[in-house]
C-alpha cells in the first residue's frame, strides 16, 4: 500500500502545493545542471540543455505525486508535457536571457547575475504550466481512445 505522500494528490489545493514542491525539485535539477553545463558551454546552450533535465524530472515527479496519471500511457503524457514545456521554455529563456544580458547590466546587478536570472526565469511559468499540465498533459484519456 502506498503512503498518502506517495499517491497522487486528491484535492485542488493539495495538487497545486505538490506541483509547486515537485517543481522546486525539478527547478533545482535544472539550475544545478545549468551551473555545471556553463563550465563547458555558453550560457544560452547551458540553460537549454538544463531545461530538458528539469522538464524530465518534473514529468516523473508530477506523474507520480501530483496528477492521477494512470488513465493514460506515459509516452503520450510525456509528449503533451513536452509541448506545454516548449511554450514555457520560450518564457524561461526570454526572462533568463533578458535579465542576464539586458536588465541586470542596466541595473548594475553583478552578484551571480546569470544564476539569479535563470532562477527567476525558471519560476516565471508556474501558474500557466500548472494549468497546462492539469488540463492537457495529464488529462484523462477519452473512453473511445481506450477501447
Amino acid at each position: 500500500m502506498r503512503s498518502n505522500l506517495l499517491r497522487p494528490a486528491s484535492g485542488e489545493r493539495e495538487r497545486f502545493i505538490r506541483f509547486v514542491l515537485t517543481g522546486g525539485v525539478a527547478a533545482a535539477a535544472n539550475i544545478g545542471s545549468s551551473i555545471l553545463f556553463r563550465i563547458v558551454m555558453p550560457y544560452q546552450a547551458a540553460i537549454t540543455l538544463a531545461y530538458i533535465i528539469g522538464m524530465t524530472t518534473a514529468f516523473i515527479l508530477a506523474r507520480l505525486l501530483v496528477f492521477d496519471a494512470r488513465t493514460s500511457p506515459a509516452h503520450g503524457q510525456y509528449m503533451r508535457f513536452a509541448a506545454v514545456n516548449a511554450i514555457a521554455f520560450v518564457q524561461v529563456w526570454l526572462v533568463s536571457v533578458g535579465l542576464a544580458f539586458i536588465i541586470f547590466p542596466w541595473l548594475n546587478v553583478t552578484w551571480h547575475a546569470e544564476t539569479l536570472a535563470h532562477v527567476i526565469g525558471v519560476m516565471s511559468p508556474i501558474a500557466s504550466s500548472y494549468f497546462g499540465h492539469k488540463h492537457f498533459s495529464f488529462r484523462p484519456e477519452s473512453k473511445s481512445k481506450r477501447e
